[in-house]
């Protein structure tokens, strides 16, 4: 009885934090839509999008200029909060992050050689993100034989990870060499930003949320298996070998999805799973999805203080790439977590 009663007692605790996350989510998604140069309400927000605007102006820049960014806001960051999970489980390391896989770097590189291919390829800026998804799915591939077909231990993976990582950037940062002109708009993708996002960008990502999310989320055994290390699986009957290909192509989509429409923003898959341990606590089915959530609400939240940023200088320019923000803010986190892990 007291067994069942603990687990009683642990489910209601994830229940409520699950709740308490889905409305945080929703009030920040409606705050989020609101923020810009021009403040709209959550009350005006709310009656905008069922169609029913306080004023037709409200209605026109919530549906047509602010929706799409916060739909993809929360739609990234929720992808890269699960992968960093997915990624954290399938290395048994707190630091791991989404950018291990090479995904990031290869669909960077995906960019660089589309927008390299040839000088009108810029203005065709629709094909951008299905660059990006092609060069980190590539890069998967490339994963896959390099680490032996998945067979190589944690640390081995991690290592080769971030040496795919610094080949594919340096690749990257040889042909921005030939073509200068496109630096701009390539740094953007670089750091990761969602400015001057439009319903194209949404259509490009939704599908590979659609998919991808509650893939990953049902990925949850494989995950917890692999937390009893190499030899408890093996003699229970496990396929090691299969169970990490299965987590890390999955955690390799939502990367790529992600990175294809926002750009490379940090820090978020590494920072989501760990307040989702924190509040849940280690097992799999209960932090993949509340790492989606959490990671839903911290970039609806960072991109929220990027534009507040950009309003108090003035509100010029495109405004500042949350990318940016993210890995201010962030940076600071991983260093309280690399000297926590050494205590």
């Amino acid at each position: 009885m007291l067994h069942t009663y603990k687990h009683n007692k642990v489910d209601r605790r994830f229940l409520i934090t699950i709740g308490i996350f889905i409305v945080l989510l929703v009030l920040l998604f409606v705050l989020h839509v609101g923020l810009g140069t021009v403040w709209i309400s959550p009350k005006d927000v709310i009656s905008a999008l069922f169609n029913r605007p306080t004023a037709e102006y409200q209605r026109w820049i919530v549906w047509n200029l602010r929706l799409p960014r916060s739909l993809i806001a929360m739609c990234a960051g929720a992808m890269l909060g699960l992968a960093g999970s997915i990624m954290q489980a399938l290395t048994r390391n707190p630091l791991a992050e989404p950018s291990l896989t090479g995904v990031t770097s290869g669909s960077i590189l995906g960019i660089v050689c589309w927008l390299g291919s040839f000088p009108l390829a810029a203005k065709y800026e629709e094909i951008i993100p299905f660059a990006a998804l092609a060069g980190g799915m590539l890069t998967v591939v490339m994963m896959y034989l390099v680490t032996r077909r998945m067979r190589d231990n944690p640390f081995v993976l991690i290592l080769k990870g971030i040496i795919m990582s610094a080949v594919l950037s340096s690749i990257a940062s040889l042909i921005l060499l030939q073509n200068q002109e496109q630096l701009p708009t390539v740094m953007l993708w670089m750091i990761g930003s969602l400015n001057a996002k439009v319903w194209q960008d949404w259509f490009t990502i939704w599908p590979w949320a659609v998919v991808s999310l509650p893939l990953g989320i049902a990925c949850y055994r494989a995950a917890n298996v692999l937390q009893l290390g190499e030899e408890v699986p093996i003699g229970l009957g496990f396929r090691l070998q299969r169970t990490r290909i299965l987590l890390f192509v999955v955690s390799a989509l939502l990367t790529a999805g992600a990175v294809s429409v926002a750009g490379a923003i940090s820090f978020i898959g590494l920072i989501g799973p760990h307040i989702a341990r924190r509040l849940v606590g280690q097992d799999s089915v209960r932090v993949f999805p509340t790492s989606v959530l959490v990671g839903g609400c911290l970039l609806l939240f960072a991109d929220m203080l990027a534009q507040s940023v950009t309003i108090g200088i003035g509100g010029k320019g495109s405004g500042l790439p949350v990318g940016a923000l993210t890995a201010m803010l962030g940076a600071p986190f991983f260093l309280y977590l690399l000297r926590r892990s050494r205590r």
